[in-house]
């Protein structure tokens, strides 16, 4: 288990990390509204936008941290901070713990505030799924041997695709069928119901495309019903309980946000924001890589004697219904409780961006909800077996 930060309190101002700025693109499925916009392409307008957000001084930002899962590399972190006009004095660096690496790489950037020096950092994920390169390895002729995925654990613990893993975790955890199409359903309604209320508005950054600007997310479907959802068959196990209707679908999306110290918050009159209490990383058996979230959670929550009964606010990348309700029902958390306007089972999941995408979520919730102490916690499992946490506060930074 690896965690950092102060369990139980704060650091001091000067290396107190806080996120003071969160945005996002809308979250389009893959092929669809976004298709024909490259990762860069979509993450230089939220770069730009929160340096216009926050009137920052481009060059004063230390660095740019940002995830990505199944890009071309060539360190896009770098490629989309020059798209957006940065300074080519500001560097870039990409993480890929791939559906973490949005978190993880705001993680990364609340450890090198933690460090001291009151630095000021950009941080979050990307993915273009759509546009995401064709993988292959090399024959021992010298030709192409394609493949869908990565390696993400040697071939003795069998390696498990996403949605069989997520099966196992349903057997294993007594999650069933009725409930996962509930949870999916009500994820749906929830973001529907966001959307027409306008609580996505602020974070959002339009995209324009060849066809038009993009301005709301792609995803959520109006005429999900009971019936409806109930009518998916098993899409990975014969007679499993784990459907298209209860799983995510791929998507295209960039979120990132702005962290800095406490002290570096105040003196750029930053009005409030996300303290960083704790954070963390575990690994669990990859066959079961969906439960890695709350063992995570599990730890960070104790590292800073919190329980879970004291959050008020949670957002968990729905990958998979039956993953979800086994980590909430692990931390002991209700159900309808987290993601209050949905999650990536309406929305999507844009691997590299969905871990940055929890912690906008979470940032506007807090802001609308105004309510100084309030605790809030980000989490995600990711293949191989791991998972993430953080948790943070959020604070009127005025008083000290």
């Amino acid at each position: 288990m690896g965690r950092d930060l102060l369990p139980g309190g704060l650091l001091p101002p000067d290396r107190q990390p806080v996120i003071i700025a969160a945005l996002r693109t809308p979250v389009c499925p893959v092929n669809g509204a976004l298709r024909t916009l490259r990762a860069h392409e979509l993450l230089a307008p939220v770069l730009r936008g929160l340096v216009t957000q926050l009137a920052l001084e481009p060059a004063a930002i230390e660095d740019v941290v940002i995830g990505n899962a199944v890009g071309g590399g060539g360190n896009v972190a770098r490629l989309a901070l020059l798209e957006a006009g940065l300074p080519v004095t500001v560097p870039g660096i990409t993480v890929d713990r791939q559906c973490g690496s949005g978190l993880d790489a705001i993680v990364l950037a609340a450890r090198f505030v933690a460090a001291g020096g009151d630095p000021l950092y950009l941080a979050g994920g990307v993915e273009s799924t759509s546009t995401a390169p064709l993988r292959a390895h090399r024959r021992d002729d010298g030709g192409p041997e394609f493949y869908s995925r990565a390696q993400f654990a040697p071939a003795s613990f069998g390696d498990p695709d996403m949605g069989v893993a997520a099966e196992t975790v349903a057997a294993e955890y007594g999650v069933g069928r009725d409930r996962q199409d509930a949870f999916a359903l009500a994820s749906h309604r929830k973001a529907l119901e966001a959307i027409r209320e306008g609580r996505f508005a602020a974070e959002l950054v339009p995209l324009g495309t060849a066809s038009g600007t993009v301005s709301s997310d792609g995803g959520p479907r109006a005429g999900l019903t009971p019936a409806v959802i109930a009518r998916f068959p098993a899409a990975f196990v014969p007679g499993g309980t784990v459907t298209a209707g209860n799983s995510c679908f791929d998507a295209d999306a960039a979120s990132a946000v702005v962290i800095t110290s406490l002290e570096r918050a105040r003196q750029l009159g930053a009005r409030d924001g996300l303290l960083v209490r704790g954070t963390g990383t575990a690994g669990v058996a990859p066959e079961v890589l969906g439960i890695g979230a709350a063992r995570a959670a599990r730890d960070v929550l104790a590292g800073a004697g919190v329980s879970a009964d004291e959050l008020d606010l949670v957002e968990f990348n729905e990958a998979f219904a039956s993953q979800t309700l086994a980590c909430l029902d692990q931390l002991g958390i209700e159900s309808d409780r987290a993601n209050l306007d949905g999650g990536a089972l309406a929305l999507g999941h844009a691997y590299g961006a969905s871990g940055a995408v929890l912690v906008t979520r979470l940032l506007a919730q807090a802001r609308r909800g105004r309510n100084p102490g309030a605790l809030a916690l980000a989490m995600i499992s990711m293949a191989g077996g791991m998972g993430t946490a953080a948790l943070l506060e959020y604070r009127l930074l005025g008083a000290r």
